[in-house]
């Protein structure tokens, strides 16, 4: 679905990013992992063009992301920012219905596809609230729909950047947004890459997990295979009591 050929990105002459080889495949969920200052963001950004490469190319199905006019591009590929910047009092089903821009729908049938991810985000409530009056969390969560609206009309396996969705969401909408990410790997085929502070959460929800330091891969592979003492010591400077639970399928970290 994405494939990452020797990328490299320095900013501001710093380099970021290092060689980086990936296979991203659809119909399933890949967290990027690592400290901060790691290059998780920068590849995200890479992915959806908003930093330019200073060598190497990346592929979706096979042809470069280059080559996509950005029309195209948008009814394949939508990123999640950490951080949205919306001051203007749009109401939040205003806010959901930007995500319809690349899309030839009628006016009812945006509003139902509107309404649609209102409900699946439990939004549906708040459809007339004011979006800067929302809390951090709810905001997150419009901004979200807001996405998978823009997704509808993919013609091909699309393609969802998440970086750090959780960041501003109390637990049960960490896990609501987490288990939707893997429901649209799993059921509808999206490649979903998301970055996660959060190595359990990672290991539950994630079927590829990349582990990166100082702009490099330093692992890739399932929870159990990367998320190893050792690695864990590598990278994050901590030593944490990994316990694998009767009946889990993925460890637990302490």
């Amino acid at each position: 679905m994405i494939d990452i050929k020797h990328v490299s990105v320095r900013i501001n002459h710093k380099p970021v990013l290092t060689n980086i080889n990936l296979h991203i495949p659809s119909g399933k969920v890949t967290a990027l992992l690592g400290p901060n200052g790691a290059g998780k963001s920068t590849l995200l950004k890479s992915l959806s063009q908003e930093v330019q490469l200073d060598a190497g190319n990346i592929a979706l199905n096979d042809r470069p992301v280059q080559d996509f006019d950005r029309l195209e591009l948008a009814k394949h590929l939508a990123v999640l920012p950490q951080h949205a910047s919306l001051t203007f009092p749009f109401a939040v089903h205003e806010v959901v219905a930007m995500g319809l821009y690349p899309l030839t729908l009628s006016n009812k049938q945006g509003m139902e596809l509107v309404d649609e991810q209102l409900n699946r985000l439990a939004l549906t409530s708040l459809k007339y609230r004011s979006y800067p009056t929302l809390s951090g969390g709810e905001k997150q969560r419009v901004q979200l729909a807001r996405v998978l609206t823009q997704l509808q009309q993919a013609q091909r396996p699309p393609i969802l950047l998440l970086d750090e969705p959780t960041s501003a969401l109390d637990l049960a909408q960490q896990h609501r947004v987490l288990s939707l990410a893997k429901e649209l790997a799993h059921q509808h085929n999206y490649a979903v890459v998301v970055v996660l502070h959060d190595l359990n959460q990672a290991s539950r929800y994630a079927d590829n997990l990349v582990i990166l330091e100082r702009g490099q891969i330093v692992s890739q592979g399932t929870a159990r295979t990367t998320l190893t003492l050792q690695t864990i010591k590598q990278v994050w400077q901590y030593e944490p009591q990994i316990v694998n639970a009767p009946g889990c399928e993925t460890p637990l970290l302490f």
